[in-house]
């Protein structure tokens, strides 16, 4: 089996998870490699796809990846994100992907907080609309932490069984 763990990660939070998932995995052959380092895809029997959430949603370097895996080919979609764990919020963005991995089959999501900039907080503190969320998401400040990355790994280590028996 050829396994590929690509990744988008701005903070080095998804990134993280990637080596995670990566490490936990094991397959005749597997890559672990940023979204921008990807070409071609039709070898790998399953990709684990990887993004920091945005705004609560995929963001669009992510999207334009996902739209670009082979039609029916195996994946499992990460995400790191300020918000709790399981939180709708947190939870919005892999909602979405049912929108966008429609011809893709879709064998499980894992979520994991992720520290957020201090900066971009600061700004969305100013906002009353955004405000809670800021004040939850500074929480996450010393995440991905070692359970979270265990956590990954267990999810990787299911996807894989899933992959190789489904």
């Amino acid at each position: 089996m050829k396994i590929l763990v690509a990744y988008l990660s701005e903070t080095g939070n998804t990134e993280k998870v990637a080596k995670a998932i990566f490490d936990s995995v094991s397959a005749d052959a597997k890559e672990l490699l940023p979204l921008d380092n990807v070409f071609g895809l039709d070898d790998y029997d399953l990709i684990f796809c990887g993004f920091p959430v945005q705004a609560h949603s995929v963001p669009g370097k992510a999207q334009t990846f996902i739209n670009s895996i082979p039609q029916g080919k195996k994946v499992a979609f990460f995400a790191t994100h300020g918000s709790l764990r399981g939180g709708e919020r947190a939870a919005s963005a892999f909602h979405q992907l049912a929108g966008i991995a429609t011809d893709l089959k879709i064998l499980g999501t894992f979520g994991a907080r992720g520290k957020v900039k201090m900066d971009l907080l600061d700004a969305l503190s100013e906002k009353p609309e955004h405000k809670a969320w800021a004040d939850e998401a500074r929480s996450a400040v010393t995440h991905p932490d070692e359970a979270d990355l265990h956590d990954a790994g267990e999810f990787a280590r299911d996807i894989l069984l899933k992959a190789r028996h489904g």
